[in-house]
């Protein structure tokens, strides 16, 4: 097919799924758009390397710390825009900020490393973009009506992305593939700059289609069910199929883990009975923890495709944990990676233009220290308490938010996404968040005909005297 008429079907294929899942009874505020856009910038390129100003992955790291003027200005305006929208909300965010002090504790943390930095500027930059992820998420669990501003950044996101890197891998080559420059094989990597971050918009993206896939199948009498349902089930089929391209094994494995965990808490037997929850919770990250960290696991591990040694992780962790100057307090927010500990772990695995280790606890304790993974850790601890608080409250995106937790803590094993601008780390904010039941049951305002709303007030009104 000619890539012009591909790209002509895409577009209206696009537009059909969003006509399908449009709702119109309920509303949500205009400030979501923007929350949008930020979800959508760190799901696919910077506006820098959209439009190909940005520096090519293979140079060196002093172009990242200088970073691109038009990207700083875009994240700038975004944060900006979000902090005077929650201005405008600000009883519901002081009710939600109080109710997640773990992660404010965290946040301040990293504010408070930067002092002690090799490169503070560049820290402190990297932490007003981490400031950027939280205000965002702020600004959906803020919104109107939050369990549908919810829906519709999960759907949008995946109407969006899902669908176009379909469409660059197979007809646009140029901007959906990338090749090894010593091998020549073919990555694919579609709206994103490399397989991971692929793998990984899409895992998240596909889990939340699995999540109203299930939830529209089990309600027979829910509005428009069956344009929704297959609005949702074309997109689980475009997630199951990038997937399967992008051969993303982790990515792979925590949608299965995730999506079993979503039906698994949408069953009556385990919906009374949570024990049962947290034991599938804890089995599948021992699952997932047993062939990685342990030494009879790597027979498992050459039966899914890997090397025993992760390609290289365990040797990649042995030598950062080596030259990690501060155990205790860490280098400063996201400054590891930086200088000469660059060039060092560089020059040991040559060839291998190393920019993270590929853990994220790891990354976490090379930048903030033992100080920064207690904090993580307790984020997790108390946004799982959270996660099952909302289940027994029948919160709708309780099992949603369950998934992403847990597959962010096990995504993390190979994976370094707890930092700045990663959607894994954007969303597990928003699945660890605790949600207070004035933020949670907030009532509904229905969208009614204009006359009917006349008449209402009308009658509402107290009468002269």
């Amino acid at each position: 097919m000619p890539p012009k008429i591909a790209l002509l079907l895409f577009v209206s294929g696009i537009a059909g799924l969003l006509w399908l899942d449009r709702d119109k009874e309920r509303e949500t505020s205009p400030g979501l758009w923007f929350a949008l856009l930020w979800f959508l910038i760190n799901g696919s390129r910077s506006i820098s390397e959209w439009i190909q100003l940005g520096p090519p992955p293979t140079q060196s790291a002093d172009p990242y710390m200088e970073g691109s003027p038009l990207d700083r200005n875009v994240y700038v305006a975004l944060i900006v825009i979000g902090l005077i929208i929650l201005i405008a909300r600000q009883r519901k965010v002081v009710s939600l900020l109080i109710s997640n002090l773990p992660i404010l504790f965290f946040l301040a943390y990293g504010a408070i490393s930067v002092v002690w930095s090799d490169y503070t500027e560049i820290g402190f930059k990297r932490w007003i973009k981490a400031l950027g992820d939280l205000t965002m998420i702020l600004v959906v669990m803020t919104d109107i009506d939050p369990q549908t501003a919810i829906k519709r950044v999960f759907a949008r996101m995946g109407f969006l992305l899902l669908p176009l890197s379909v469409l660059f891998i197979r007809y646009f080559p140029d901007l959906g593939r990338s090749y090894n420059r010593w091998t020549w094989e073919p990555s694919y990597t579609g709206v994103t700059t490399n397989k991971n971050m692929l793998g990984m918009i899409t895992l998240i993206c596909g889990l939340a289609a699995v999540w109203r896939f299930f939830k529209l199948y089990r309600e027979k009498s829910a509005p428009d069910r069956r344009r929704h349902l297959f609005a949702q089930a074309v997109l689980v089929l475009f997630a199951v199929y990038v997937l399967l391209v992008a051969r993303s094994t982790t990515s792979t494995s925590c949608f299965l883990m995730g999506s079993a965990l979503i039906y698994a808490a949408g069953m009556p037997a385990f919906a009374k009975r949570p024990g049962r929850l947290h034991i599938c919770v804890v089995g599948l990250i021992c699952l997932a923890a047993f062939p990685l960290f342990l030494g009879a696991g790597g027979g498992l591990l050459e039966t899914m495709g890997k090397d025993p040694t992760l390609t290289g992780r365990t040797d990649i962790w042995k030598e950062i944990l080596r030259v990690a100057p501060n155990p205790l307090l860490g280098t400063g927010w996201g400054t590891f990676w930086l200088g000469d500990r660059l060039t060092t772990i560089r020059r040991t695995f040559e060839g291998n233009l190393l920019m993270e280790s590929h853990n994220g606890y790891i990354e976490v304790y090379v930048n903030l220290g033992w100080i920064g993974v207690i904090l993580l850790l307790t984020i997790i601890a108390s946004g799982y308490r959270s996660v099952f608080q909302a289940l027994r409250d029948r919160v709708e995106d309780g099992s949603l938010r369950l998934a992403l937790l847990v597959t962010a803590i096990i995504y993390n094993f190979t994976e370094a996404a707890f930092k700045e601008l990663n959607p894994v780390w954007i969303f597990f904010l928003y699945a660890a968040m605790s949600h207070p039941k004035a933020v949670v049951t907030e009532p509904e305002i229905p969208k009614l005909p204009v006359a009917r709303k006349k008449k209402l007030s009308e009658s509402n009104a107290v009468p002269a005297h």
